[in-house]
């Protein structure tokens, strides 16, 4: 079962470039070390910023985040454009009609 997982921030302003890059970084790195199935940031119209990513599965997420230390992964300069972290919420995917590019 693929599971998706949802996370929102709201960033300094004026960060929103570092803020990007980190997440870019971190997301790769995740990617390559762990075998996530990528993810996507966009901006909501209030100015938050959302992430969504895709796993194999809750193990595979778990197990990644318990055997690596992503701190120098980008993860640093989200933190620190970041104003206000509203968590994370993990979804299971009952249907998925995506198409991408």
């Amino acid at each position: 079962m693929t599971l998706a997982v949802l996370y929102r921030w709201t960033l300094k302003p004026g960060k929103e470039d570092q803020f990007r890059e980190g997440w870019t970084r971190g997301t790769r790195a995740i990617h390559d070390r762990c075998g996530s199935f990528g993810a996507r940031l966009h901006r909501a119209a209030d100015g938050t910023y959302v992430s969504y990513a895709l796993w194999p599965d809750d193990a595979t997420r778990k197990a990644c985040m318990a055997d690596n230390d992503f701190s120098g992964e980008g993860f640093d300069q989200m933190r620190d454009a970041s104003a206000e972290y509203h968590g994370e919420e993990t979804m299971e995917i009952l249907d998925d009609l995506v198409a991408g590019p």
